[in-house]
């Protein structure tokens, strides 16, 4: 018998600067803030253990803040002490993740918003079938350099009926 497809619940992103950081995800994106940025402290806290579980001994000190999506996804942003900026952005060969995507029916007007506020245009807007769907997509940067992908319509409708035939 095959599984119950899951729902997703949120991902977490690594930011050098939460306050900007939530600003352009609240504010260009239009997501949710359901926890505002709070400071978490290597201690014997609940909070504390966890993280340290998480990410080892010795981690200190991080912020965190919780966003969510209009379909109640979560955004799970955190800054940590001595972040750094990877060589590669787009490290495509690397197993992991690489990026994630957002839907708006207006890709253009938010590709528009998300370069007014410091972010970057990977690629054109593309159309996936053109003279036969409508869909668009494009991959952009935020202004920290974390890679996502804008589609213009839902996943299921743009793979759906042989997407690739």
């Amino acid at each position: 018998m095959l599984p119950t497809p899951r729902s997703f619940s949120h991902i977490g992103l690594s930011v050098p600067d939460l306050d900007a950081a939530v600003k352009f995800y609240a504010e260009v994106l239009g997501f949710y803030t359901i926890m505002p940025p709070t400071d978490v402290t290597e201690d014997d806290s609940d909070i504390g253990v966890m993280c340290t579980d998480v990410f080892g001994a010795g981690w200190g000190h991080l912020r965190i803040a919780h966003l969510a999506t209009a379909d109640r996804i979560g955004l799970e942003l955190f800054e940590f002490d001595g972040n750094s900026a990877p060589q590669d952005n787009l490290a495509f060969r690397k197993h992991g993740t690489f990026h994630f995507a957002i839907q708006d029916p207006d890709l253009e007007g938010l590709l528009a918003r998300i370069l007014a506020a410091g972010g970057k245009q990977r690629m054109p807007v593309r159309e996936y079938f053109p003279d036969k769907k409508p869909y668009r997509m494009v991959y952009v940067e935020d202004p920290f350099g974390i890679v996502f992908e804008i589609y213009s319509h839902s996943y299921e409708l743009t793979y759906s009926a042989g997407a690739y035939a």
